[in-house]
């Protein structure tokens, strides 16, 4: 009772006025203070995104504080988050090889924690240490916002954007000599889709595309998964020991990858590109197709050939063959103007033996042309209609989307490099192609890549919810004179596995969708311009022209609307025999028991039959 009298009798001693006063104070107080507090927040929140420490005490102090803010800033996003455990005597072997690091006035980085900053400063005591910071990419910006399926390449609903990823806010551009960054790789997830690990090679590419040319820079990647092959390039790597992968960008190559859409959001190339577009390395650049166990396709390589040629395009036209393509055909596909390099197939390890996709993975071969710096991938069954020569601007991966996130590599720019073929080959084994071909397998080595319209790699192809304006389009583009499509790609039969008098993937239920007589069309139109000499590359073998009766009567017997199945053929070739079985109609009696279609293709004696006499 007496301790609560006292207190009671301390409480006596304040008058109510003077608690009113007091109380008003203290809230004003408060009130300044927390406005103190935010405003204090809110200054560090919107700092310049650098932060340059000074040699004096008193910055050191200030810098050893925002490092920390800076590091705890960068781990409270998981996305961004790296658990490796950096070997420094890797790294100091590795900074090593930088012959003028004595000379090095600033070293960037990015995405190190504050006692992994502190190791840094021991590497370089001499050098100013530049903490970068850069702010998140938000949660809803995804790889598949970057990379979207279908975008409008015409325009005619939106213009289409890319959303934009935060970039480091420079305030004095310190000279940097050497950016280095730590980057996530999680290898239970798709790290190679990773948007946080994508944001922070553009982010540290950015920094070194700052320089002004007047000193090197170097790029040291910090991380477990190899680094996006075609943003820093192999060529440019100096040393590659064990997680760090130090490079020497040229900077100018750098900058024009930086001005790219940073996904395929946005075309990278207009749908109206300017086909007058002139290279001072035209010797350097090259069109390049492949053959590997499909003599089937010699054809259509002379008349791809044949296309790029009327298109007004001198490019050199280099195609790669192995030893099951004859010296008959190789002498046609000479003469159609391909130079000939001989190659040793690599297998798909994940291929079952015999199956289509057995030996595709020799596509791998084309980054071993490096006598050429661009190559402009083309599938031998695709016609250019309109010059491409442009695409030789472009950078490795430049392609048209196909499905997902994914992209065709049907028509694509390489920038051959050996070691570039080196990374593909290590990684067979470990990486699984989504298709199970080499398509799959590039998509998941070169995620990165660059969109360009569907009209350069156009595909021959119907879908089934495709409606009737769609579909009339389609036809008008593949019938256009002058041309609309840049490039026409010929999926399903090949239209010189077929009589010219239609599209045979009428009379095949699965294959309708790729039907077309106008393409077929455009396709003959090529041949019929090539010389005569090479239009015998074309001729059908007797079992080819036995599968084309097969798939008529059947047509015949399902009795299919389109009534292709009633036309009557007027094919020259049907008639012309150049193998010592001729008599295709009889296979027909066997042709339940067995499918006498192969991709085995008769090399005809050249003295068989005059070129003169064919009645082309």
């Amino acid at each position: 009772m007496r301790n609560r009298s006292s207190r009671d009798g301390k409480k006596g001693l304040y008058s109510p006025k003077q608690g009113r006063k007091f109380s008003c104070k203290f809230s004003t107080l408060k009130l300044v203070l927390g406005i103190i507090i935010l405003g204090a927040f809110f200054t560090l929140l919107h700092s310049p995104a650098i932060y340059e420490t000074e040699h004096t005490t008193r910055s050191a102090s200030r810098s050893s504080l925002l490092d920390r803010w800076t590091s705890d800033s960068l781990n409270a996003d998981q996305r961004y988050q790296s658990l490796l455990d950096i070997n420094w005597d890797q790294v100091s072997r590795v900074v090593d090889r930088l012959t003028d690091r004595n000379d090095y006035r600033g070293i960037g980085l990015l995405n190190f924690n504050e006692s992994e900053n502190d190791q840094w400063k021991q590497l370089f005591p001499d050098a100013e240490h530049v903490v970068l910071n850069l702010d998140y990419v938000p949660e809803n910006v995804t790889w598949e916002t970057l990379y979207p399926e279908w975008i409008d390449e015409e325009e005619e609903y939106e213009v289409p954007i890319c959303p934009t990823l935060p970039k480091l806010r420079v305030a004095s551009k310190p000279r940097i000599d050497l950016i280095a960054v730590k980057l996530p790789c999680n290898k239970s997830g798709e790290w190679s889709r990773d948007v946080a690990r994508l944001h922070l090679q553009l982010a540290a590419a950015g920094v070194a595309a700052m320089a002004k040319g007047f000193y090197s820079v170097h790029v040291l990647l910090v991380t477990e998964c190899f680094p996006t092959p075609n943003l820093f390039t192999c060529k440019e790597l100096v040393v590659h020991d064990g997680n760090l992968w130090l490079y020497e960008p040229n900077l100018s190559t750098l900058r024009g990858k930086l001005h790219l859409p940073v996904g395929s959001c946005e075309l990278a190339v207009p749908l109206k590109a300017k086909e007058n577009w002139h290279s001072g390395k035209a010797h350097r650049e090259a069109y390049a197709t492949i053959l590997h166990s499909a003599q089937v396709y010699v054809c259509g390589a002379i008349a791809a050939a044949q296309s790029i040629r009327m298109t007004g395009s001198t490019r050199d036209l280099v195609i790669l063959v192995d030893e099951t393509i004859s010296e008959y055909h190789r002498g046609g596909l000479e003469a159609a103007g391909w130079k000939i390099r001989t190659i040793q197939r690599i297998r798909n390890p994940k291929a079952e033996r015999d199956a289509y996709n057995e030996w595709n993975y020799s596509k791998f071969r084309l980054w071993q042309l490096t006598d050429y710096d661009k190559i402009i991938f083309i599938d031998a069954d695709l016609l250019i209609l309109r010059n491409i020569d442009f695409l030789f601007e472009m950078p490795e991966i430049t392609a048209t989307g196909n499905n997902a996130t994914l992209y065709n590599s049907g028509v694509m720019v390489v920038e051959p490099s050996n070691c570039t073929f080196q990374l593909l080959m290590d990684h067979i084994n470990e990486i699984e192609s989504y298709n199970g071909g080499d398509q799959g397998y590039l998509n998941e080595i070169f995620t990165w890549w660059h969109r360009i319209p569907k009209h350069m790699n156009f595909l021959k192809h119907f879908w089934m919810g495709d409606e009737e304006e769609i579909k009339e389009m389609k036809t008008r583009l593949f019938g256009a004179d002058p041309p609309v499509l840049y490039v026409l790609h010929y999926l399903g039969l090949k239209p010189w596995l077929c009589f010219r008098d239609y599209d045979c993937n009428w009379n095949v239920d699965i294959l309708q969708e790729f039907a077309s007589d106008v393409a077929h069309k455009t396709w003959w139109k090529i041949h019929d311009s090539m010389p005569e000499n090479l239009q015998k590359y074309c001729l059908l073998r007797s079992k080819q022209k036995a599968a084309l009766e097969w798939d008529r009567r059947e047509a015949e017997k399902g009795n299919y609307t389109d009534g292709h199945w009633k036309i009557k053929i007027k094919d020259p070739r049907l008639k012309i025999c150049f193998e010592d079985f001729c008599f295709w109609e009889s296979m027909l009696w066997h042709w339940g028991e067995k499918n006498w279609t192969d991709n085995a293709t008769a090399t005809p004696p050249p003295t068989t039959f005059s070129t003169a006499s064919l009645p082309f």
